[in-house]
């Protein structure tokens, strides 16, 4: 029984119970560029990591606005994440021309949900292969979801999709407890820690990341590369003068004139284990 049997058609379930084109769509949002976000009560950021094909070309934007209180960060197929936040930006228009308010995020996330799950049961249609992390303000307060390919949504106080996310992922279930009461500032922080995370040893630049906020008394917006390369600096001078505190005591029990070869050494091994 070979998958291949059950995989030519998005309505032909396998005996497994699997539809294995929406997985598919699934695995293309793995694949992508990561993409992070996470709130407190009052604030909204999202962070995505730019990819370019090659050193020729200019990255393909992650971070769409919606409206003033709506962004969405995409991982997957860009395309398709175009096409998906166009749709959410009429219908943030046509609700605030009907009712004369902005559109719930709820309500928003739920209409995207229901437009990608008809995708799942139409033998001439595809799955969107693009994750969203929707992020929001509105009267009930800060949001951020998750919308699949496969038609659900989630709410998650901190999310990381997109290629490498489980080490972002790591580092937000580590934190996640102090985001609520968290300022907007070292939300940023915590974002911009998160998409290094993702980069296996390259070095962060506002040149490779994108960050976008909202929040009370904050329209979204995205931030421009000088005020996240300052963030990034910040943290980065904190992190060196904290390193050199913190060598003393791992070095307690040995000499204090140890040779810089020994030290050397000490930070290759646990990379040989």
């Amino acid at each position: 029984m070979f998958r291949n049997q059950y995989d030519t058609d998005v309505t032909t379930w396998s005996p497994a119970g699997r539809l294995f084109q929406v997985e598919y769509a699934m695995e293309a949002v793995k694949q992508g560029s990561a993409a992070i976000g996470l709130r407190s009560k009052t604030h909204v950021v999202l962070g995505c990591v730019n990819k370019a094909n090659s050193e020729l070309s200019s990255h393909q934007k992650k971070i769409f606005k919606v409206d003033d209180h709506i962004g969405v960060a995409i991982a997957g197929l860009t395309a398709d994440g175009r096409v998906l936040s166009r749709y959410m930006r009429n219908e943030c228009i046509n609700y605030n021309f009907t009712y004369e308010s902005p559109l719930p995020v709820g309500r928003l996330v739920v209409q995207l949900a229901d437009k990608a799950q008809v995708c799942t049961q139409r033998s001439w249609k595809r799955p969107y292969g693009v994750g969203l992390l929707v992020a929001g303000l509105d009267e009930s307060g800060a949001h951020l979801y998750y919308n699949c390919p496969s038609g659900n949504y989630f709410e998650y106080q901190a999310f990381a999709i997109g290629s490498r996310s489980q080490a972002a992922k790591t580092y937000l279930e580590r934190r996640f407890e102090n985001f609520a009461d968290s300022s907007r500032d070292d939300l940023v922080k915590d974002a911009l820690m998160a998409i290094r995370e993702t980069l296996q040893g390259e070095t962060l630049k506002s040149s490779i990341c994108t960050v976008a906020v909202v929040g009370v008394g904050e329209p979204f917006h995205i931030l421009d590369q000088e005020t996240v390369q300052q963030m990034i600096n910040a943290f980065e001078i904190v992190g060196e003068q904290e390193g050199p505190a913190a060598e003393p005591d791992a070095a307690a029990g040995q000499e204090a004139t140890a040779e810089q070869g020994g030290s050397t050494d000490e930070g290759v091994a646990p990379m040989d284990i």
